[in-house]
């Protein structure tokens, strides 16, 4: 039988470097992406930089807390992405993005089990479980919303 750990690390590498059942993942959806399109405004709608930006912003989080730091991420903050102004600061961000999800995916499998049905660092926040499942699926959420704003810009 799979453990919980594995299982959830694979759906997490799949969702970010492909493998899924949905055939997309973050990094081939951001692949080729430039800088210019990357901060294209279409209409009202949040640009890629600040979808992607919001993406890693509770995978980092997370990881912190993986790596034995405090929970330090608020909601309101999620989509205030520091001003990136070229090509190369676009790419060292998305470089960023992707090792910290290999990171976040290595730290998922060696958790422990028994912590998956426990509360992640509070009760207010759910189990492990839940917070590692639903940073997979608002991944997947923003993967979509990315796929049609490539077409727009």
């Amino acid at each position: 039988m799979m453990k919980i750990a594995t299982q959830l690390a694979k759906h997490f590498r799949e969702v970010h470097f492909g493998g899924n059942w949905t055939g997309m993942s973050f990094q081939q959806i951001l692949e080729g992406v430039t800088y210019e399109q990357a901060v294209t405004k279409v209409g009202d709608l949040n640009t890629i930089l600040t979808l992607t930006y919001h993406v890693h912003y509770y995978v980092a989080a997370v990881l912190k807390v993986f790596q034995g730091e405090a929970l330090n991420a608020k909601d309101a903050y999620s989509f205030d992405h520091p001003p990136i102004a070229s090509q190369t600061e676009w790419e060292i961000f998305v470089t960023k993005v992707f090792d910290d999800a290999t990171a976040f995916a290595d730290c998922v499998e060696k958790l422990p089990e028994d912590c998956f049905d426990q509360d992640f660092t509070d009760k207010k926040y759910g189990s492990y479980y839940r917070n590692i499942a639903g940073i997979i699926e608002h991944t997947h959420y923003h993967i979509g919303q990315i796929s049609l704003l490539k077409k727009m810009v």
